[in-house]
């Protein structure tokens, strides 16, 4: 695998094999995306593609509401924390 990514001068955004604690929240993030997205669209092409993967993303990040995040979407979320913060 590391070879295939020196190949194509691509850098792991994961951690090291053996260390799965943000594993988990990349592979479940890969599932919702899966299940949400890709298994129910059907692409033209690569422009569609891009088109379909922007809109998914910002109806993601400010409409699907995460149980997680206490039924908030991530936008959301981090407002309520940085305003803790301050």
């Amino acid at each position: 695998m590391d070879e295939l990514l020196e190949t194509f001068e691509i850098s792991r955004l994961l951690s090291r094999k053996g260390c799965p604690y943000d594993n988990a929240v990349a592979e479940a993030t890969y599932k919702v995306m899966k299940t949400e997205f890709i298994n129910q669209m059907t692409f033209q092409s690569l422009d569609h593609l891009e088109l379909e993967l922007y809109d998914y993303v910002n109806w993601f990040n400010k409409h699907r509401i995460h149980g997680s995040l206490g039924y908030m979407t991530p936008v959301q979320y981090r407002q309520a924390a940085l305003k803790k913060i301050v």
